[in-house]
């Protein structure tokens, strides 16, 4: 998947501007900033992507569900399209 797949699908960009950090020994070094997308179907329900620093050369992007052990991943548009429009569809109101 494509970020921009990931924006048509509505999800929502969360930055992380990286951290300042040191060790016992006072050695310093600063973790870089990065970003990646979450969509939230309903409380406890929600999906993640990578993150763009975990994006690799060919530029594809995954979504998962949040926190599950083992993870489910997805990789295709369509397949995402179908299952948000699946989950939308069935919010009991």
């Amino acid at each position: 998947m494509t970020e921009k797949e990931i924006q048509l699908l509505g999800f929502e960009r969360q930055d992380d501007n990286g951290v300042s950090c040191e060790d016992d020994i006072g050695n310093a070094w600063t973790e870089d900033a990065f970003y990646y997308y979450t969509y939230t179907v309903a409380q406890g329900l929600e999906f993640i992507t990578n993150s763009n620093d975990e994006v690799g050369e060919d530029g594809e992007w995954y979504v998962e569900f949040f926190d599950t052990d083992p993870a489910v991943r997805f990789t295709r548009f369509e397949e995402m399209q179908q299952l948000i429009n699946l989950l939308e569809k069935r919010i009991v109101e």
